[in-house]
């Protein structure tokens, strides 16, 4: 009995944390992939090729400033004890950018306001991020990680679509429009950024305030300082194991491909299947079924054969889908594909989380995260910018996407060269691997101890 305190304590913060992922999914759907990506090509842009064009650069745009941030705000994170506080700061940034989406009228006078709005909004969550994976080794043991990584990200999927379903049913299907919304004037696409902030506010406070820190909280100059001295140390470490460079290598290549696949899914369905805007909503609608029931499914699959297969099997399938996905002219081959290609999408990026989270020490897991957000986006730019100058020269949306197939193969012949974590440890499974989470604690010690004195 003495225990049960504790236990609640902890199925809270799990609870909280999983509350998260079910809060952003729905940036993801409704701002980035499906609902406002479509609006801002076909009818913010003066036309769709030259939409998706803006649209790429400014994920290009995004990419680049993901990358100069994250590991050294992870890094401070780790030494000032303020994953929480600098959760909730990016967390509040992406729910008024996402808010203010309302603003951006069906007119080629705000595609700026679009792309800075978005891509501000973008930064903060890929940032955020950041700190909110680095709570995941806290909340289970290692061979639990798998399961708890599958289950939030299949909550993130039903996030995703239980806003999508209320954009669909409340905002865009009636007729006429509810609340007094002008079609004309776009009001009721426009209004689905408005029901997406509040989705934020609403679902993501409790993991900034209920989630444990895991670390004493330090002076803001004292963290600055030493945490640009822990990732100095963190960098060198992280170059001298070869298990982790390597997956984080393969990691940058598929998740550039999958963050272009993301960014410009709705784009594709509208330009090449000519989907409406209420038909792309029940498109995203039917992926994130597909793609919770995907993650969920996984969840005990990847604790019997670990977070690597996982990986490697999901890229696989990827690549075979999205291969046919290129070569289909009929909408219900779209469809089907498209939905398939669902299954996967969330086991290859939950199961990635769950390996870095097995490989990262203890003492410094935000600045290994802000390496694994990193490594997914430093560089984001050449996907959508490959994609941007494909469909441009060849005046073709299919020609950009078979970017998407390059990456993810390549992503996936760069992971077999990545060893398995050694079992319920923390620990990569090489003998390298395993001395540099201590290297980090004695430094942490040493500082301690100096500080003490």
């Amino acid at each position: 009995m003495a225990h049960a305190p504790q236990a609640i304590r902890t199925s809270v913060a799990v609870a909280a944390w999983v509350l998260y992922d079910w809060a952003y999914g729905a940036f993801t759907t409704v701002v980035t992939t499906f609902v406002f990506a479509t609006y801002f090509t076909q009818a913010v842009a003066p036309d769709p090729v030259q939409g998706a064009v803006l649209w790429a650069w400014m994920q290009a745009a995004a990419g680049i400033a993901i990358a100069l941030l994250s590991v050294p705000l992870g890094a401070v994170a780790d030494r000032g004890g303020r994953r929480r506080v600098m959760l909730a700061v990016t967390t509040a940034l992406m729910a008024a950018c996402t808010l203010l989406l309302w603003t951006v009228r069906p007119v080629a006078a705000d595609m700026a306001r679009a792309l800075w709005l978005v891509g501000i909004g973008t930064v903060a969550f890929e940032v955020g991020t950041v700190f909110y994976n680095a709570m995941l080794p806290d909340l289970a043991p290692p061979r639990r990680l798998g399961r708890l990584s599958m289950l939030g990200w299949g909550a993130g999927y039903a996030g995703g679509l239980i806003c999508l379903g209320l954009c669909l049913v409340v905002l865009v299907f009636p007729k006429p429009p509810p609340f007094g919304l002008d079609a004309a004037r776009a009001e009721p696409v426009r209004a689905t950024a408005l029901l997406a902030g509040l989705w934020l506010a609403a679902f993501a406070w409790p993991a900034p305030l209920l989630v444990p820190e895991g670390v004493r909280r330090a002076p803001w100059r004292r963290a600055l300082g030493e945490g640009m001295g822990d990732l100095r140390a963190v960098l060198a470490a992280a170059w001298h194991r070869p298990a982790l460079r390597r997956f984080l290598l393969a990691r940058l290549l598929f998740m550039d491909g999958l963050t272009t696949l993301f960014a410009f899914g709705g784009i594709y369905a509208a330009g090449q299947f000519g989907l409406s805007a209420q038909e792309v909503l029940i498109f995203g609608i039917g992926l994130n079924v597909a793609a919770g029931l995907g993650a969920l499914g996984f969840a005990f699959i990847e604790d019997r054969i670990g977070a690597r297969a996982t990986v490697l099997l999901s890229l696989l399938a990827l690549i075979g889908i999205a291969s046919a996905l290129l070569c289909v002219h009929r909408r219900a081959s779209f469809w089907v594909l498209g939905h398939a290609l669902g299954l996967f999408v969330g086991p290859a990026q939950a199961a990635s989380r769950s390996l870095l989270a097995h490989m990262a020490p203890a003492g410094a897991r935000a600045a290994y995260f802000g390496l694994f957000a990193l490594s997914g986006r430093i560089t984001g730019f050449i996907g959508p910018a490959a994609l941007g100058a494909a469909t441009a020269a060849f005046a073709s949306q299919r020609a950009g996407m078979a970017v998407i197939v390059v990456l993810l193969a390549a992503g996936a012949a760069a992971l077999l060269g990545v060893p398995s974590p050694a079992p319920q440890s923390g620990a990569a499974g090489t003998p390298d691997d395993e001395a540099e989470p201590d290297q980090l604690r004695r430094q942490q010690q040493q500082r301690q101890q100096r500080l003490e004195a």
